[in-house]
């Protein structure tokens, strides 16, 4: 996995690609954080599959940085294929490597499928437990900022509008993502006193 980071395949393009949500939509103001008496006011749990969810598709392109983003009403193998159409658009020439998760809309039959008519793209997939294998997810963080953070959404539209708003921004100064930690600084030495009689 870290090869294809750190020494991609000749021609190849490298792109990593994950899911983010769901996104729902929300009419109302977030709770306020404290009550009045200063205890933490935590907000009801409230989960369901309803047609207002919306996923983010994200794919990152190692080598330069650049990103592409999908707004969709769920997370199957048909909007898995779109967003893979959207992919092997962006990227006209060579084999394209897409390192992923393992979710079963990523290996299903009809994926499978629909990858023997486009030979170009070949997926990666990261072991169960090893999110951090996936440089995407550090580019979701990143998104969360500037898109999501203090937001509240009124339908899955607004969502998109958001989506795009945010990777043409991240886009405009998006740099090559590089595998590992740069190095420490130098630290630089205190200078030394001399003392002259």
């Amino acid at each position: 996995m870290i090869g294809l980071y750190t020494q991609p395949p000749d021609g190849a393009t490298v792109i990593c690609a994950d899911e983010l949500g769901p996104v729902i939509p929300r009419t109302f103001a977030p709770a306020p954080g404290w009550s009045p008496d200063g205890h933490r006011i935590k907000s009801e749990l409230d989960y369901s599959r309803g047609p207002e969810k919306t996923w983010v598709y994200g794919a990152l392109r190692v080598r330069d940085g650049q990103q592409i983003t999908m707004a969709a009403s769920s997370r199957n193998s048909v909007f898995y294929q779109q967003f893979l159409q959207l992919v092997e658009d962006a990227n006209p020439t060579g084999e394209i490597w897409i390192v992923t998760d393992n979710l079963s809309s990523h290996n299903s039959l009809s994926t499978r499928t629909w990858l023997e008519d486009h030979p170009r793209i070949r997926h990666a997939f990261i072991p169960v437990g090893a999110c951090w294998l996936n440089l995407q997810e550090g580019w979701w963080r990143i998104f969360r900022k500037t898109a999501l953070a203090g937001r509240s959404f009124a339908n899955p539209d607004d969502i998109a509008q958001a989506t795009a708003v945010a990777t043409a921004q991240l886009n405009a100064r998006a740099r090559p993502w590089i595998w590992g930690r740069p190095a420490p600084p130098t630290r630089q030495l205190r200078r030394r006193y001399v003392y002259i009689q």
